[in-house]
């Protein structure tokens, strides 16, 4: 069975499959597993410490798979202090570069005279059309669902991708809520030509960064087990429940200021339980999907399951 979208073909991969660029845990492992497997594999390039850092990863995950990787850059903490390795993603020539968390238009505007093709998540229509018109190649569209940042507006998944779609002219990926077959054909429904999974990629196997509290901790939980953190200061973002965050939440109700969170929200703070291990210290981001989560396979047995469903609806649709 064929899975051509416009997705598959600019992005040249076999089913319209993106994995999330997951701070602190998208590496050359995970990204090459999810590309052998058929999909976009993603490195992080702003949890690394630096542009040389960065270029070991691509070259890394080069060596582990001879297929299309991405390159993610989630922006929107710092400045301009990442066009070096904007530029080694240039000179390595990554087929791939995705957008999130910022204003695009530096990197977009330094990637027009490439062939690399360039993916921005958004979370409205307004920045799905401002994408657009900066020459991306393509929109990832987040709803409320999912995990980490989010946009303002508390829009689900199921209302915003239509909505895009209907907005722009260039392929719209979904995301938010999707981790397995069912999602993926319901997000072709609504209009979308692949979709994005971010936290049911960190409970697999290829993903070796992620602590083994972690991973249980998603397989454990419901949907009903996530929250929003950082509302306060305008910036929403979705995270697992535990006494951590409902710290975080009691400081965000008494003091809501980036000065009194800080500490708590910090990258740092972050790692502490995602690769760590010590969930008491700190938090790990997770979308409403957590609670379709009830095991961890490898990447590759992921993709079959969620093939064999998708083939399943479709039969149901009467298309296969």
């Amino acid at each position: 069975m064929k899975w051509n979208t416009r997705i598959t073909k600019l992005l040249q991969i076999k089913y319209p499959i993106i994995q999330g660029g997951l701070a602190y845990l998208a590496y050359a492992d995970l990204a090459a597993a999810v590309s052998n497997a058929g999909g976009l594999g993603q490195v992080t390039a702003m949890s690394l410490p630096n542009a040389d850092a960065l270029l070991e990863e691509i070259r890394r995950a080069r060596s582990l798979t001879n297929k299309p990787f991405g390159v993610n850059f989630a922006i929107g903490m710092y400045g301009a202090n990442y066009m070096d390795r904007v530029q080694v993603a240039i000179d390595e020539q990554v087929p791939v570069v995705t957008i999130t968390g910022g204003n695009p238009s530096a990197i977009l505007e330094l990637m027009q005279p490439t062939n690399i093709k360039t993916l921005v998540l958004v979370s409205s229509r307004r920045q799905a059309q401002k994408a657009e018109q900066l020459g991306a190649s393509a929109v990832i569209v987040v709803g409320q669902e999912g995990g980490g940042h989010l946009g303002r507006d508390d829009v689900g998944t199921m209302v915003l991708v239509p909505q895009v779609v209907d907005a722009v002219n260039i392929p719209v990926v979904a995301s938010g809520g999707i981790g397995d077959g069912r999602g993926w054909m319901a997000a072709h429904a609504l209009g979308a030509e692949g979709i994005e999974m971010g936290t049911r990629f960190i409970a697999t196997q290829d993903c070796i960064d992620a602590s083994a509290s972690y991973k249980e901790a998603l397989v454990e939980s419901s949907e009903s087990d996530t929250t929003v953190i950082k509302r306060s200061i305008g910036a929403p973002a979705r995270v697992l429940r535990s006494n951590f965050i409902d710290q975080i939440l009691e400081i965000e109700r008494v003091t809501p200021t980036y000065e009194a969170l800080k500490k708590y929200i910090s990258g740092e703070a972050n790692k502490r339980w995602i690769c760590d291990g010590i969930k008491e210290e700190g938090f790990g981001w997770a979308g409403q999907v957590t609670g379709m989560i009830h095991d961890v396979p490898t990447v590759a047995e992921l993709f079959d399951r969620m093939v064999q469903e998708a083939e399943s609806v479709r039969g149901k649709w009467g298309l296969n």
